[in-house]
């Protein structure tokens, strides 16, 4: 397919992407942005956050990095009122900021449970719930939520984000019922990306020296994801290439969940 084919599908448009510093959501900021978009960035770490906004506006596109907790439902108002008043409209979502929040369930604290949900589940209730109203005033838009195909099976010592990745494919649903037809929400399940969190996981197993070289191994693709296969799709399904397409969920995983 020819440059010119694939480039300015978000043209005009303004997205806001959680997560934004780092791995898929870096991906997806990056490439939102070389598609035509304009992009809010969040995420905790500012000279990372720095470093995405000035390679974007670099290329000659258009970001602002918003430090902060997303955790923070305030932090998410601040993002929306960014993209409303720095860039005039709102019209795409990609909350894609998350945390392992790691521990056998017998030894999992309370207090990692709560934090892994409140990133990895509730701040997306929060700016779903902020940027909704903003989005329908300016036609509406498309909302593509980050989630994991840990929602659909265990890994070891990960049960606060299996149980809060699960959460998030009945929430997609849901909320595709009820903002129907003004805005389209779909989710995405990646598999193994090596991405900074991937790399952290590994912790969790029993042989973390090599588990990444045995994943890589069992998946039928034989290779790992990469933040650019993610985005891709993230930004089909911001785009109207993906127009009759809601409450779904995408899982991009090489075929690990094929089951072979």
């Amino acid at each position: 397919m020819k440059k010119e084919e694939i480039i300015n599908k978000l043209k005009g448009k303004t997205a806001i992407v959680t997560g934004g510093t780092s791995g898929m959501g870096r991906g997806i900021a990056e490439l939102f942005a070389d598609e035509g978009a304009s992009v809010v960035i969040s995420g905790r770490d500012k000279m990372r956050g720095k470093e995405v906004e000035k390679i974007i506006c670099e290329r000659g596109n258009k970001a602002i990095f918003i430090a902060g907790d997303i955790s923070d439902i305030e932090v998410n108002r601040l993002l929306v009122n960014t993209a409303v008043n720095k860039f005039g409209s709102l019209d795409i979502l990609a909350p894609f900021a998350g945390v392992l929040g790691l521990g056998k369930i017998t030894e999992l604290s309370v207090n990692i449970w709560h934090e892994t949900f409140k990133i990895n589940l509730d701040s997306v209730f929060y700016l779903i719930k902020l940027a909704a109203p903003e989005m329908i005033k300016r036609s509406g838009g498309s909302i593509v939520v980050g989630g994991s195909i840990g929602a659909f099976k265990g890994f070891p010592n990960h049960p606060a984000y299996c149980a809060s990745k699960g959460a998030l494919v009945s929430l997609v649903k849901q909320i595709a019922i009820d903002l129907s037809p003004d805005i389209r929400i779909n989710l995405i399940c990646p598999g193994q990306v090596d991405t900074p969190l991937l790399r952290n996981s590994v912790v969790a197993f029993p042989n973390p020296e090599n588990i990444i070289e045995e994943t890589r191994n069992r998946i039928p693709m034989k290779r790992l994801g990469t933040p650019n296969d993610i985005a891709r799709a993230a930004v089909f399904l911001a785009s109207e290439d993906s127009s009759w397409i809601t409450g779904t969920v995408l899982i991009i995983d090489g075929g690990v969940m094929t089951g072979v």
